[in-house]
This record gives structure tokens, C-alpha cells and sequence, in this order.
């Protein structure tokens, strides 16, 4: 069993750029008269990788392609093709790609007009499935995620990655090289199983990520609720959206793949694809929960907010309820009265630095009051809404 690398690609993966855009998949859509079958491809855009892993039982071959047409002697051999295409290319390469593969038009309108909502569609001669893949981001807590379309045939498999920089197939590669398990066993169509149940497994990841989120805004919630805490629910909210709506038709797609008659798939491998749903199941079911946790934080954002209110407006009660005589008396000083007729007559009124004085004494109840406030935090809130005022 030997693996034997005919080219070795040099390119290091590239750190994965935060995603500024919002969380939501915008499904692709033709623009309003267009024929079927149009390309959305830059004209301008580069080649793309294309690497070839063909194998057996007994050995497996890893080749990159210089382009499409070099892949049309190993689809027909007894062996698996397993042709992964990083990025989408040009219409050029696409061009190549219809003729060595016998694509449809619409096949390759739904791998190349990106994002496409997970699906299955059979054409007779291969199975084209749509599928949506999600890493995390390695330096932050957010995720990436991507169209990855597949193409299977009788003995051969075509994976089209929109982002050529990563994936989640490489403890797929690492099986076939050294030839562990029963992948080389097997034909394309559990290749394509155990491609769609990486895809699947690498939700888990990203979930057990939102579930420490939103454990550590649980406290946050409780103890310091923020205006930012509530954005940070809200940033919550819309990923978790993305999640579902990525997730829940691939669940449709896969039981469309048990349930299809077609000859490429084999009967034991609908039995792992049943294996497969199972854990789309258990995807969505976790995916549901922290959309209800998240939810159920706002209410209790809500909540922490007004009993926090009640907290400042019942100290500034009894701080009012203090300041009542003193109200009174700085009232009764109001008044007029004649020094000369007693000393018992308000003899302040007759001190010679009393107006500097006075001005002290409030000057220093203020600040002291300030001062008080901004140690309880009081004036944060003011100073994040300036801050948002002045963006």
C-alpha cells in the first residue's frame, strides 16, 4: 500500500480573515432575464487547483492537475477519482469541466453561482449534492463557512470548494494515504458519504463554542448586564440563524440520498448515510436549544436591566429623602432677619466671606455626589451612548 505524491504543493494555508459581512446566507439568485445555465464567474478570476487522489485497495495516487482535461483517463478505470477542485475558476476551466465530466448546464450553474441552498439532484449519469461546510475561525470564536458542491459518479467524485485555502477533509486524506478503515474498501459513493459526514462533524465544534458563549453570558447577564452584553446576544442570535439555515436542508438533502433509487449509491452506504442523518438530527436539535438559551437571555437582559433600575432609583430615593430638611433649612435661611435686633437672628448673614463660603459648601456636595455616582457606575452607560453618538 503506497501513497505516492506526484507533485507536492508548497502553498501554506492563509490565516482566515475576520468575516465583516452580516451572518445571514443570502441564497444566489439569476438576475431577471437571464438563460439558464449562466456562469456568475469573474472574467479576470485565476485557475483553480485541481488535485487528483485516485486509489484502491491496495494503493492510492495523489497528482495535481495542470487542467480538467487531464482527469478524463482516471474516470473510467476501476479505480476511485476522487478530483477536488479548489475554487471556482473561470469559465474557461468550466468549459473543460462540462466536457470531461458530461455536466449539465444547470449542474454547473448551481456549483458556480454561489451560495446555493443545500440539495440533491439526480442527472442519470451522477448526482450533484450541495452542501454547506463551517470551520471556526482559529483566532477568534466566530465561524467561516462555505459552499462545497459535489459531483458523484459511477467511479469517480468531483468536490468543488468555493474558498481554496482550507477544509475539513483532511482526516479524509490522511485515511486514504495510509489506508485505514474501509474507505479504500469501498467505491465513490462512500467516499461522497464520508466527505458529507465531515461536513456534518465539523458543526459540533462550532456549537460547543456558542455553548461556552452563551454560558459566560448567562454570568454576564446576571451579574454586570451592558449595553454590550445585549449586542453581544444579538450577534448570538444572527449566527446561530446562519447555523440553522445551513444545516436544516442539508438534513433534507442527505434523506433525499437514502431515499433515491439511483444505481451510484450502493445500499450499505445509505445504511452510514442513515448514520450521517442522525447526526444532522443531533446538529439541529443543539442548534434549536441555543437559539431558545439566547432568546431566553433577552429576557433576562430585560430583566437584570429593570431591577438594576430599581436598585439606582431607590438609592436616589433615599438620597432624596436626606436632602428633604436640608431643604428646609436652606429655605428657612431664605428668609430675612434683622441681626441688629438679636444675635439669635441669623448672624451668618453678617460674616464677612459667608457668599464664598456657601459657594464652597455646594460646590463640595456636588462633587461629592459626582464622585459618589461615578463609583457605582452610574455614568457608564452616558458615556457609551456619547461614544456610539460620535461614530
Amino acid at each position: 500500500m503506497v501513497y505516492k505524491s506526484i507533485h507536492t504543493s508548497s502553498a501554506v494555508a492563509k490565516q482566515i480573515q475576520e468575516d465583516d459581512d452580516d451572518s445571514y446566507v443570502d441564497y444566489f439568485y439569476d438576475d431577471q432575464g437571464a438563460p439558464p445555465g449562466t456562469l456568475d464567474l469573474e472574467p479576470d478570476a485565476p485557475p483553480p487547483e485541481i488535485v487528483l487522489i485516485d486509489y484502491c485497495e491496495t494503493a492510492a495516487t495523489r497528482a495535481h492537475l495542470a487542467n480538467p482535461q487531464k482527469a478524463a483517463a482516471y474516470l473510467d478505470t476501476a479505480s476511485v477519482s476522487w478530483v477536488d477542485m479548489l475554487g471556482l475558476g473561470n469559465k474557461e476551466t468550466w468549459r473543460q469541466m462540462g466536457e470531461v465530466f458530461n455536466l449539465h448546464l444547470m449542474a454547473q450553474e448551481d456549483v458556480v453561482n454561489v451560495p446555493q441552498r443545500p440539495k440533491v439532484v439526480d442527472y442519470e449519469e451522477h448526482i450533484l449534492i450541495i452542501a454547506w461546510m463551517v470551520m471556526l475561525h482559529p483566532e477568534s470564536d466566530t465561524f467561516h463557512k462555505e459552499q462545497v458542491s459535489f459531483i458523484l459518479g459511477k467511479h469517480y467524485l468531483l468536490t468543488v470548494q468555493e474558498e481554496p485555502d482550507y477544509d475539513c477533509f483532511e482526516p479524509v486524506r490522511d485515511r486514504i494515504r495510509k489506508g485505514q478503515g474501509i474507505i479504500r474498501k469501498h467505491g465513490a459513493d462512500y467516499l461522497a458519504y464520508t466527505l458529507l459526514d465531515s461536513i456534518i462533524d465539523g458543526f459540533f465544534p462550532v456549537l460547543e463554542v456558542y455553548g461556552e458563549r452563551i454560558e459566560e453570558l448567562e454570568d454576564e447577564v446576571v451579574l454586570n448586564p451592558t449595553r454590550k452584553t445585549l449586542e453581544k446576544i444579538y450577534k448570538i442570535r444572527r449566527e446561530l440563524l446562519t447555523l440553522r439555515r445551513a444545516i436544516w436542508p442539508q438534513r433534507d438533502a442527505i434523506n433525499v440520498l437514502i431515499r433515491d433509487s439511483s444505481d451510484l449509491i450502493s445500499p450499505e452506504v445509505r445504511i452510514y448515510l442513515r448514520d450521517c442523518y442522525d447526526h444532522t438530527v443531533q446538529v439541529m436539535d443543539m442548534v434549536e436549544t441555543y437559539r431558545e438559551l439566547s432568546s431566553g437571555l433577552m429576557d433576562v437582559y430585560l430583566s437584570s436591566v429593570g431591577n438594576k433600575m430599581n436598585e439606582i432609583m431607590k438609592l436616589l430615593t433615599v438620597i432624596s429623602s436626606i436632602f428633604i430638611p436640608l431643604t428646609f433649612v436652606a429655605g428657612v435661611y431664605g428668609m430675612n432677619f434683622n441681626t441688629e435686633k438679636s444675635p439669635w437672628n441669623m448672624p451668618e448673614l453678617n460674616w464677612y466671606f459667608g457668599y464664598p463660603l456657601c459657594w464652597a459648601i455646594m460646590l463640595g456636595i456636588a462633587s461629592g455626589l459626582v464622585y459618589f455616582f461615578w463609583r457605582r457606575g452610574w455614568f457608564d452607560n452616558f458615556s457609551t451612548v456619547k461614544e456610539d453618538s460620535l461614530k
